[in-house]
């Protein structure tokens, strides 16, 4: 098995464990409280429970609580506990939150930075173990769907591979492209059977259930819909409990895949821009050196091994000529016209020397 499996396993199980160890602490840590409010709230006389349904149409409107209390003859009192009945009842609709199920369930919501907020700890031993609890497990779920998209996009790409072999494609190997579409497809069918499997189960219209999984699997988490509440859910309905569970994490990692993707991808153009910035930079530095060992060349070209002017080279001119210094060969004493200066370009030194006085030029 290679590396990066085993990597991937043990992050499986790592994970797991880590979810198992939370809900059995959540439970012990919550479970009792939550027991002595459903004890409270069970006491609730029966005139309170019957006008429950009623103040759920009070909470709206102003006008409507006032109206409702001078139907009912509702006192201040009253009024209040019907309100704290109604708030705390909501969520006791699935069973018990803190029981193991409800705890795991939470655990694993926690740990994928959902958030719905369909439960929360109340007791202070419950909120410091949650927060000490997130920065642990937050960390180890990115790794691990981190790496479980990583093996989905290996074995995505080997079905590539495979495919386009079976179909006699002249590229074979899997490219970016086709694994982005791949893992576009996979969660895609993952959002519409979920969102198929909650409409059936909770009762929701398909497109409910569709912006529920959504939600969910892009870990916003409003909490306007949640899985797992209605009719004892979590105690009744462990089938259901494992499926919700699976949905969730095995999505999550298939969305992990496909942002891995996305990720990958952005870096790569990053690199090729680059890369092709530091390719233009040399070619136009080769550019420039090119242009001037052209013209230390030509410089160079006029020159002999001895640093002395080769015969026929255009380097000076007849007229640059007659401007230089006098180069005759005399020892100073009589001042030699020679050692004028030509200013005159029409001036010729040959004009004042006689016959009988040698010139000679001395090299350059």
């Amino acid at each position: 098995m290679k590396r990066q499996n085993v990597r991937t396993l043990s992050l499986v199980v790592c994970t797991f464990t880590y979810l198992l160890i939370g809900a059995a602490v959540f439970d012990s840590l919550e479970s009792r409280t939550e027991a002595k409010r459903w004890e409270f709230l069970q006491g609730i006389t029966s005139y309170t429970r019957i006008l429950m349904h009623t103040y759920v149409y009070a909470l709206a409107n102003k006008a409507v609580k006032s109206n409702f209390v001078k139907k009912y003859n509702v006192t201040a009192e009253d009024y209040r506990m019907m309100e704290i009945v109604i708030i705390e009842n909501k969520p006791h609709k699935a069973g018990p939150q803190w029981k193991f199920a409800g705890a795991f369930y939470f655990a694993t919501v926690v740990l994928a930075m959902i958030g719905y907020g369909h439960s929360t700890p109340v007791t202070i031993g419950g909120k410091a173990f949650c927060m000490a609890y997130a920065m642990v497990g937050i960390p180890l779920g990115l790794v691990m769907f981190q790496s479980i998209g990583e093996r989905l996009n290996k074995f995505a790409s080997i079905i590539i591979r495979r495919a386009k072999r079976y179909m006699h494609c002249t590229q074979t190997e899997a490219t970016e492209m086709n694994l982005m579409l791949a893992t576009g497809m996979l969660s895609s069918i993952i959002i519409t059977t979920g969102a198929a499997v909650f409409s059936r189960y909770e009762g929701w219209s398909y497109f409910d259930s569709f912006y529920y999984c959504f939600v969910t699997l892009t870990t916003i988490g409003f909490g306007d819909y949640v899985a797992l509440q209605n009719d004892q859910a979590l105690i009744n309905k462990p089938g259901y409990v494992a499926l919700s569970l699976v949905f969730i994490l095995f999505g999550l990692a298939v969305v992990a895949a496909s942002i891995n993707l996305l990720v990958l991808r952005f870096m790569t153009m990053q690199a090729e821009d680059a890369k092709r910035n530091e390719q233009d930079a040399q070619q136009a530095a080769a550019a420039a050196f090119s242009t001037q060992q052209l013209a230390y060349d030509v410089e160079s070209s006029n020159f002999n091994m001895h640093g002395k002017l080769l015969p026929n080279s255009n380097y000076t001119t007849d007229y640059d000529e007659t401007l230089s210094i006098c180069s005759c060969t005399c020892l100073g004493g009589a001042r030699c016209l020679n050692h004028e200066t030509f200013v005159d370009p029409d001036f010729r030194p040959t004009d004042i020397i006689e016959s009988t006085l040698s010139l000679k030029r001395a090299s350059v």
